[in-house]
């Protein structure tokens, strides 16, 4: 499928009150054989989320120290995970602490997989999710784990106000892009 038909169809699908403020873009129409071109979406004219950005690497580690500092993200941890804790330290670290070294351990986990997600963002990418994403129901969008996915499930006109509001709680522990089109989202309720 072209571009200008995929945007289209992906605009289509847009929420009445972010039509006009969100747009997909890619500059780059072709293809060069040693560039993999780029693509974002902007919302109100400013970039937000940029594909193929050579400064995404900062922004990735950047993002795995927000989520490890953040106290407001609780992660379960289980007595397997406070067990596994005790064996590697052989029992010579206070009871308090292991609860401490296992959230830092699952915060670490949880930064690595959205930092693997991040990498695979380019426009071929995009392209790819956004084919998948008119293929695919809107409730296996809401729940799939790639961030474009969640981007352009929130977007969709197809969610209503009551689903957007029920979601507050889920949003908590997604990437910090997709935390931002809900926050969109929700403001333009």
């Amino acid at each position: 499928m072209s571009w200008s038909k995929l945007k289209q169809q992906l605009e289509s699908f847009l929420s009445p009150a972010l039509a006009g403020r969100v747009e997909y873009r890619a500059p780059a129409y072709r293809y060069l054989h040693d560039k993999s071109g780029t693509c974002y979406i902007a919302v109100d004219k400013k970039n937000v989320l940029n594909m193929s950005d050579k400064t995404n690497g900062i922004r990735w580690y950047l993002s795995e120290l927000e989520i490890k500092n953040d106290p407001t993200i609780h992660f379960p941890i289980s007595n397997d995970d406070i067990e596994a804790v005790r064996k590697e330290t052989k029992g010579t670290v206070p009871e308090d602490r292991l609860i401490v070294i296992a959230r830092n351990r699952k915060s670490t986990e949880l930064a690595k997989e959205l930092m693997a997600a991040q990498a695979a963002l380019s426009k071929s990418n995009f392209i790819a999710e956004a084919n998948k994403f008119l293929t695919t129901s809107i409730e296996k969008s809401l729940e799939s784990d790639e961030i474009l996915m969640n981007v352009f499930a929130l977007l969709d006109k197809r969610v209503g106000k009551k689903r957007i509001l029920g979601m507050a709680e889920k949003m908590e522990s997604k990437h910090p892009i997709v935390r931002y089109f809900y926050g969109l989202r929700r403001g333009a309720l």
